[in-house]
């Protein structure tokens, strides 16, 4: 029997474990892509065929409500990411090279429009923009409207105001994504060359548009891309919204059909092949000018400093900004607080009640929905630390041959659509060998372990492929917080202690993860919460209410007359509380290397 420490017994180990972590991906991560791309293309002789894409009748691509669809999804991601870059742009290069008054403060708040997904924030916004709602009433009591007509309808019928609202909605929360990753770029430049550019006689702004902004489009490219897929894909937002004429929403709806039609696995197919095609664009048109971009800063960068007028205009942008931003969590506070029937026509609610937030706590479908969300959430954390820091371990510190594939898939959730995924999960649960499973666990008795291996059916239990689906969709958050310790920390000790007699696992047990603790906590903190508060997967994989996790209770009482959307409203308010803290928390352990955890 070979010594664990024999060279070519660890080489065998070391490829076991990347073999097992290769499977695991492959398993979990490409089969429900590749599944849900082949029932696109399968007829129902079992054959090739495009006639679910453009078949007289059956083709989505034929079918105008879903060329509509199409279109409205593929705009709401352009003037999404376009909003975006407009807002984060100016404020990265401020960050990155000016200081001003009140820097470190304002700096402080950019991450604070991700402690409220837009789903949640859609309950704010309409309290702000419906046609009896705060803006409303704001502008009767300044004059510009009659009390005695209705208000102006910001999310008119006709689909353009609700367009805009998810847009807007979408945009407040996903700009601290594209900021982070500009900032990242630009803090990477050689200060040097904008010197040079300057000694040449190039002014402040030539020199930003010929020099600066070429090198950072690898940067600006990086964040612009999650923030287009994220856009394109997003399914919580416009469902809130009641914008049901755009992709996401109508393959929500086509589950209905799934288990009688391919036509729902065309329409993902689409959106998936879209969503690909607008990223090789995008990597087409600009990754060609990232080989002039310099590795790292050969040098520091010296912060110059804004005074006056333009230190406060420097200071205006970041608070009107923030304060943007910070209207629908304000919106989705006072519409927890407000007693029934007390916040109409009025500027704030006239009557404020606790009762709403205790509801959330005491009604049956929100505590059962806290409790699911507890379980799913933990559980994939549990596992997201396990396969992350693996892969992280063997990208890092072995490096193997094939570890940049392993890194690659750790990381192409980010790149690719939650919607297709949590679609692919559903399309796993009727692929062999479930249905099979099924029936031999129904046959044996085992009816709870039957209903745990389906999504769809008379009793399913979505426990298993929730979990999975968190963990695969948040696993980059932990690989990136886990390979940035590994490549902070010397391989020394580790080596020192193998030689001293301690197995793999026991040095990676008493060495690496004390070294490492604060980045696995900040990244593990972020998987739990962004698994509390997921939307997509919550949505689609939970059918039944005993098994609602979060946000899937939400959008059910948000729908429900009566005190629904208070307590609704209230739940959100709970998650804005828990991403608060995380945020906070994951900053403070990994400080500016948090940005990283949000790059493609």
């Amino acid at each position: 029997m070979l010594n664990v420490g024999h060279p070519s017994a660890r080489t065998c180990s070391r490829y076991g474990l990347f073999l097992a972590l290769l499977a695991i991906l492959s398993v979990f991560l490409i089969w429900p892509i590749v599944l849900v791309v082949v029932k696109g293309f399968v007829g129902e002789d079992g054959g090739f065929t495009l006639k679910y894409f453009f078949g007289e009748g059956v083709g989505v691509l034929r079918d105008p409500a879903y060329r509509a669809g199409l279109i409205n999804a593929t705009l709401i991601a352009v003037f999404t990411t376009t909003l975006c870059l407009l807002i984060s742009l100016p404020m990265a290069v401020l960050a990155a090279g000016f200081r001003f008054p009140g820097k470190a403060a304002v700096s402080s708040l950019v991450l604070v429009p991700l402690i409220l997904p837009p789903f949640v924030g859609a309950i704010g916004l309409q309290a702000l923009l419906g046609r009896f709602g705060a803006i409303n009433s704001t502008l009767v009591s300044i004059g510009l409207l009659d009390p005695q007509q209705p208000g102006i309808d910001f999310l008119g019928g006709s689909g353009i105001g609700r367009f805009g609202a998810v847009v807007l909605m979408e945009a407040l929360h996903l700009y601290p994504i594209a900021y982070l990753n500009i900032v990242a770029a630009l803090a990477n430049l050689d200060p040097s060359l904008d010197e040079a550019a300057e000694n040449l006689g190039a002014g402040r702004v030539r020199r930003f548009f010929r020099c600066t902004l070429p090198l950072i489009l690898p940067g600006v490219f990086a964040g612009c891309t999650i923030v287009f897929i994220w856009s394109f894909t997003e399914l919580g937002t416009p469902l809130m919204f009641e914008f049901k004429q755009v992709t996401p929403v109508q393959v929500f709806y086509g589950l209905q059909e799934i288990e009688t039609s391919p036509r729902p696995y065309a329409l993902v197919v689409v959106m998936l092949f879209a969503a690909l095609a607008m990223y090789a664009a995008g990597r087409f048109a600009f990754g060609g000018r990232a080989y002039a971009m310099q590795g790292k800063a050969t040098a520091a960068v010296a912060e110059k400093a804004l005074t006056g007028w333009r230190g406060l205009a420097a200071l205006a942008l970041f608070v009107g900004v923030t304060a943007a931003a910070l209207l629908p969590h304000l919106g989705v506070v006072l519409s927890a607080l407000a007693a029934d029937g007390s916040w109409y026509r009025t500027i704030l609610p006239q009557e404020f009640t606790l009762d709403h937030f205790e509801g959330a706590l005491t009604h049956e479908l929100a505590m059962t929905s806290i409790t699911n969300s507890l379980i799913y959430a933990v559980t994939a954390m549990v596992f997201c630390i396990a396969i992350g820091l693996a892969i992280a371990y063997v990208v890092v510190r072995w490096r193997l041959r094939g570890a940049a594939l392993l890194d690659t898939l750790g990381m192409l959730p980010l790149a690719v659509p939650g919607l297709v995924m949590a679609f692919g999960y559903v399309a796993m649960s009727l692929a062999w060998p479930f249905p099979a499973l099924r029936e031999a666990a129904a046959a044996a008795g085992l009816d709870g372990v039957a209903s745990l291996l389906s999504v769809r059916g008379q009793n399913p239990n979505p426990l298993v492929f929730l979990v999975i689906a968190y963990t695969i969709r948040r696993l980059p958050y932990i690989l990136r917080s886990a390979a940035a310790g590994l490549e902070q920390t010397s391989g020394d000790l580790e080596e020192a202690a193998l030689n001293l007699g301690a197995t793999p696992l026991q040095a990676i047990r008493r060495v690496v993860i004390p070294l490492i603790l604060a980045n696995l906590i900040a990244g593990g903190i972020l998987v739990f919460s962004f698994a509390m508060l997921e939307v997509s997967d919550s949505l689609i994989l939970a059918e039944k209410e005993p098994h609602y996790p979060i946000t899937k209770a939400i959008w059910t009482l948000f729908n429900r007359l009566g005190d629904g959307p208070a307590i609704a409203s209230a739940m959100g308010v709970w998650g804005m509380a828990l991403l608060t803290v995380t945020l906070v928390g994951a900053s403070i352990l990994m400080g500016k290397k948090l940005g990283a955890i949000f790059k493609v």
